[in-house]
């Protein structure tokens, strides 16, 4: 089928054929002739490469641009990443113009739970997080009800126990407003499942534009599916490093899976030492400009190790970095600079980052019940799916790797020759009900237990199982909901005041309920709060992960408790079950105080062995938790309630109370504000009458100018500055 046959207007088919495409793939063709550009629900179930994301483009340009009724189209994500570069790609629209004489625009929201967002409604395509969606809902987006067509990008995370009920709840709500949804995958075990509760046309396909060859390594050859071999040189002992350099030597780039941080950290050291002299000098001159970046990024110690590897061709990616080292790394691969990249599994779940081959080193996970266990079919499935780049390689290949061979005859029948597993609707447990079925109230989509047990029908999990089996746990959360006072059952299910603001806060029901008995304690204890009692409070919810403990953890953890016991709502007797949770909660506490006291990032990273990437993501939970906790002291009349605003800044900027002011001038950061406060320069107004040359001495030329702006002067600077730049210079 050609794109120029398609029922689409005609600078749509230009722009297409512009960029090259002028064909459809099989799979892309059935869903056409299946409905897609004619307002059908459809579930495509295909590979990676396929051109998922390019039948969701045509749906969305189809509805935007109907005359007859105009829409916006939803775009739904998993991963921030992920939204980031459907964003980036949906930015070639502006181009085609609307009958208003307007480009298509694009919006991406991922951030602010408790905000409607109402700027999003002057953009055709909006991109985002289900969680973000979900918010959008509990705070009644008016732009919601244009919506005329919902893509929901890797449906089968409906199985994750954390994102799928968020994701199945949003959709069931969604799908009240009628539009058009097309839900897509390239690993789903029972797609019929999905299609029929979507009420959908499904397009299933194993149909590839490249080749994929799955295979394990064992000895010195890849046997492949079908027991044909491969023989590979021997370039190191470690095979992973091995099969690499057989790659590179043939033009093509790396993707190597690794269980753990620390696994894939240390294999990329290695694999960098050894693949070195393979790589051109042109590429190494690249390789040390982006590996420069990488250090001035940072100052942890783990952006040194990340910038060394780089230099040598290789690089680590996990959840300990920050998010500008990993788009760097993101970028550096896509355009060849980096040749092999070891990650661990977080990579497979959803980012476009195809290689030749797929190394599949670590197949074992961590797991805190049963330690370590095998990954699930469906997830190497989805690491295998990154083999092979279209247009660039002739094939993708992806190999597991073994020791022995009863563990090869082990992988290819657990993985190589296996299908999917289906996946389960996670709706079925309090904790995943418990915030949904008070958003569900509060927002008025079930307004009795008929109502509720009505829309909890909608869902997958009623077309796996029947509805009524969650009716006992949909009592139970009705009983806690009516105890906690943030519901009223009485001729039907209404929110309270409280109930409504702990939903529109978007933090599960059981938070807010132990972050108000908290400041309760607090009033009738008159204890004498500090910032670790405000945080400790916010590490004691659900909403919170709390950090691992390491051996070394327990005394020095213990100590600190008894130094600062009269500062705790509760330290429960050491003997007792719940005091190890307690203490990995208090460690949790002490990075953010770490971080709110301006500790440098290495320092925290080294004390409490975690990445700098972790610091940011507990900041940004812990900042949603305060603000939360602030607006229901608020409400509830607490006098922590200005101690908790303002801790919300403090966290918010990693920064004491002291630096508030200068803090808020867009590009100063912890770091410089801190330099500048030192000085003497202690407030915006002791900068706008400083001399430029002054402040430039002390924070580099270069961002002096921008704040000089900001703040409503502008001076030219004479003298240069030559200063060095550090970490905080970037923040």
């Amino acid at each position: 089928m050609k794109i120029q046959d398609l029922d689409l207007p005609d600078n749509v088919v230009q722009l297409y054929k512009d960029s090259g495409i002028t064909e459809l793939y099989p799979p892309q063709a059935d869903a056409i002739g299946r409905g897609l550009l004619e307002g059908k629900n459809l579930v495509a179930a295909i590979p990676t490469a396929s051109g998922k994301t390019l039948l969701a483009e045509f749906a969305m340009l189809e509805s935007i641009l109907d005359e007859n009724k105009p829409g916006k189209a939803l775009y739904i994500v998993p991963l921030r990443a992920l939204a980031s570069e459907k964003y980036d790609s949906f930015q070639k629209f502006q181009s085609i113009m609307k009958s208003s004489g307007k480009g298509i625009s694009t919006a991406i929201s991922i951030g602010d739970y408790d905000s409607p967002d109402e700027w999003l409604g002057h953009s055709d395509i909006i991109v985002a997080t289900s969680e973000k969606v979900d918010s959008l809902l509990r705070n009644r987006s008016h732009w919601m009800e244009e919506i005329t067509i919902v893509v929901a990008d890797e449906i089968h995370l409906i199985d994750s126990p954390d994102r799928g009920p968020t994701l199945e709840i949003v959709l069931a709500k969604l799908m009240q407003l009628n539009p058009q949804i097309i839900a897509l995958s390239a690993t789903i075990g029972n797609a019929n499942e999905i299609a029929k509760w979507l009420d959908a046309e499904l397009v299933v396909s194993d149909w590839r534009p490249i080749l994929l060859k799955e295979g394990v390594f064992f000895g010195n050859a890849i046997i492949f599916a079908d027991r044909s071999q491969r023989d590979i040189k021997e370039f190191h002992k470690d095979s992973a490093i091995s099969l690499a350099a057989d790659t590179l030597v043939e033009g093509g780039q790396c993707l190597v899976f690794e269980s753990s941080r620390k696994n894939s950290e240390g294999l990329a050291a290695r694999m960098g030492t050894s693949i070195s002299p393979l790589i051109s000098s042109g590429t190494k001159e690249k390789l040390r400009a982006l590996a420069m970046e990488i250090r001035e990024s940072s100052e942890v110690e783990t952006a040194k190790k990340l910038a060394l590897c780089i230099e040598n061709g290789s690089a680590f990616h996990h959840a300990g970095l920050i998010s500008e080292q990993r788009k760097l790394i993101e970028d550096g691969f896509r355009v060849g600079t980096i040749k092999v990249i070891v990650a661990t599994p977080t990579l497979a779940a959803g980012l476009n980052l195809p290689a030749r081959r797929v190394i599949i080193k670590g197949y074992r996970r961590y797991d805190v019940n049963f330690g370590l266990a095998p990954i699930p079919v469906l997830e190497y499935k989805q690491m295998a799916g990154r083999a092979g780049r279209p247009r660039l390689d002739p094939y993708g290949e992806s190999v597991l790797v073994a020791k022995t061979y009863d563990e090869l005859e082990e992988l290819m029948q657990q993985y190589v020759l296996s299908d999917v597993e289906k996946i389960w609707s996670k709706l079925g447990s309090e904790n995943a009900l418990r915030t949904h079925i008070l958003s569900t109230i509060a927002t008025g989509f079930a307004r009795s237990m008929e109502e509720l047990l009505e829309f909890m029908g909608a869902t997958f999990y009623s077309t796996q199982q029947e509805p009524w089996s969650l009716k006992t746990v949909i009592d139970k959360i009705i009983g806690f909901l009516v105890d906690k006072k943030m519901i009223i059952e009485k001729d039907g299910l209404f929110a309270t005041r409280l109930g409504a603001l702990v939903s529109r806060l978007y933090i599960d029901p059981l938070s807010a309920s132990r972050i108000l008995e908290g400041l309760e304690r607090i009033d009738e204890k008159s204890i004498e709060y500090t910032e670790l009692t405000l945080l400790h409070l916010a590490c004691t919810t659900p909403d919170m992960r709390s950090l691992y403990l390491r051996q070394n953890d327990y005394e020095w953890l213990s100590d600190f408790v008894m130094e600062h016991h009269m500062e705790f709502v509760h330290v429960p007797a050491q003997f007792k079950m719940d005091y190890e949770w307690f203490l990995s909660e208090v460690k949790t506490a002490c990075v953010m105080l770490d971080w709110i006291n301006e500790k440098k990032e290495d320092d925290i990273v080294k004390r409490f062995g975690i990445g700098e990437g972790d610091i940011h993501a507990l900041s940004e939970t812990m900042l949603w938790l305060v603000h939360s906790m602030a607006e229901l002291a608020a409400f509830q009349k607490s006098p922590c309630a200005k101690k908790a605003a303002e801790l919300e800044e403090r966290v918010g900027y990693g920064a004491r109370e002291e630096l508030l002011d200068l803090i808020q001038i867009r590009g100063i950061g912890r770091v410089r504000a801190r330099k500048l406060y030192d000085a003497g320069f202690k407030d915006m107004e002791a900068l706008r009458v400083a001399k430029p040359q002054v402040i430039a001495k002390i924070i580099g030329q270069k961002i002096v100018m921008k704040i000089l702006k900001q703040i409503g002067t502008s001076i030219p600077i004479e003298e240069p500055s030559d200063e060095q730049r550090s970490l905080g210079d970037f923040r």
